[in-house]
């Protein structure tokens, strides 16, 4: 906890705040009146803000009335849809899927992706996530945007088995090249669509590659009921069935959403071995009617991490983690029947050290603590909707919100200072995004990128 006595400064050092932390149990806590020293992008001590006053620094930050946290993580995500963000509202899945969304992406090219991943970045700097997994087509855009932005991603090129080999070489070719790039901030993942939309043979090679080159895989599974009681009809296995039997639960594997999971799929998932997550983003959930949610409890119980995630705009109309924090923690109250399920520092916990393990940076990211990664964002406390303060976890999860998000930095580098962002032109993205919309909402070619049939 002590900084170093170096004499060169420190790039960075925040002071007067409170502090987020995690004890040796992983337990959440709140350190009063502490400084962060920041060097090399690294967390080198949390100290008291008395013993940081007299240490060199290039860069100060009062923080006085704010709370420090380890930067939130949008563990599953497609950033480029924020382009289609209210485009097929209140529509069954099938519906949204076959008669919008996929005709629309059927239209979309690289600037259309990095425009949308431009305005996402920035939507979510400014809510304080300092990291997402994306998993979307035309992936070198959003790289590109990553790399500008100064965010963290885990980025995975989407294949469907309709697209033939192809698809599955463009994604090997995708994680291959771009790993470690933007300054180690990128890393990357196979990304197979979906068991109702990969095939076995794909699915299985997937696994052989991602053993192979050490590689995650990232994708869509037991998404909702109706997809668990289609396998189960048409192929007589649930869809985590379907993982087993091609190894890929033999690969470290993170799973979006996970509504349709049944009892037997959880002995399954406790036997895997690599490292096993699932993302959740419940308002998604609630939007499509679906009747169940990500069973977080039961997947805690076998050791499971469950992120907090968004999935894209075009279902969840936000990318807003903060949000998903708290909706996680009431739903599971609703789910379990039980008001102590999920507490705000289980909330908490979920949103920091489950999500970092869940998108691979359980060692790096997920907690201010010496020799973690410095993704950290402020939190301004002062409003009238967080005064008086009896339970802090309590304040962030229920009463806090992203808008109170002052200040974003990644590996030490400020992306949004006093709620500026300092790395995107946003009117500049919305301007050319909107010249292009007409364009790329079109339907009337009659082409979908793929069928929803589940």
């Amino acid at each position: 906890m002590t900084p170093s006595a170096a004499n060169d400064p420190a790039e960075l050092i925040i002071s007067a705040c409170t502090v987020l932390v995690h004890d040796d149990q992983e337990r959440i806590g709140f350190v009063q009146d502490a400084a962060i020293v920041v060097r090399g992008g690294i967390v080198e001590a949390v100290t008291t803000t008395a013993q940081a006053a007299h240490l060199p620094a290039a860069e100060r930050i009062d923080a006085a009335g704010q709370v420090a946290l380890p930067g939130l993580i949008n563990c599953h995500t497609h950033a480029p849809m924020v382009a289609l963000r209210g485009l097929a509202e209140d529509l069954p899945t099938e519906e949204w899927f076959n008669d919008v969304v996929w005709p629309v992406e059927s239209n979309l090219t690289a600037t259309d992706v990095e425009l949308g991943a431009r305005l996402a970045c920035a939507e979510m700097i400014r809510a304080g996530v300092t990291c997402f997994a994306d998993h979307y087509f035309a992936m070198d855009a959003v790289a590109r945007v990553v790399a500008e932005s100064g965010m963290r991603a885990l980025l995975g090129e989407a294949f469907f088995s309709s697209q033939g080999p192809e698809g599955r070489e463009r994604s090997l070719e995708f994680a291959l090249r771009h790993r470690g790039a933007a300054d180690g901030r990128i890393t990357t993942a196979l990304a197979p669509h979906a068991p109702y939309t990969v095939d076995d043979a794909d699915l299985a090679t997937t696994a052989e590659l991602a053993r192979t080159h050490g590689l995650p895989v990232h994708l869509h599974a037991a998404e909702n009921r109706d997809q668990t009681e289609t396998s189960l009809a048409r192929h007589g296995v649930t869809p985590i069935e379907v993982l087993e039997r091609t190894t890929l639960l033999h690969t470290d594997l993170l799973l979006a959403h996970g509504t349709g999971l049944v009892d037997s799929d959880l002995p399954l998932l406790e036997r895997a071995d690599g490292r096993t997550a699932v993302a959740t983003a419940p308002r998604g959930y609630l939007k499509f009617a679906w009747p169940d949610t990500t069973p977080v409890r039961a997947l805690r119980d076998i050791g499971i991490d469950v992120g907090l995630a968004t999935d894209g705009a075009a279902s969840n109309n936000s990318l807003d983690v903060w949000e998903s924090m708290a909706l996680t923690a009431l739903v599971q109250k609703s789910a379990e029947g039980d008001p102590r399920r999920l507490t705000s520092r289980q909330a908490l916990h979920h949103a920091t050290l489950q999500s970092a393990r869940a998108v691979g940076l359980g060692d790096s990211a997920g907690s201010i603590a010496p020799g973690r990664r410095a993704d950290i964002v402020l939190v301004d406390l002062t409003g009238p909707h967080t005064q008086p303060v009896h339970d802090l976890a309590a304040t962030l999860v229920h009463s806090a919100r992203s808008a109170d998000v002052r200040t974003t930095i990644v590996d030490g580098r400020i992306l949004m200072r006093d709620r500026e962002l300092l790395t995107i032109d946003v009117p500049a993205v919305v301007r050319e995004l909107g010249e292009r919309l007409p364009a790329l909402v079109d339907r009337s070619h009659g082409r979908r990128v793929q069928r929803y049939d589940t």
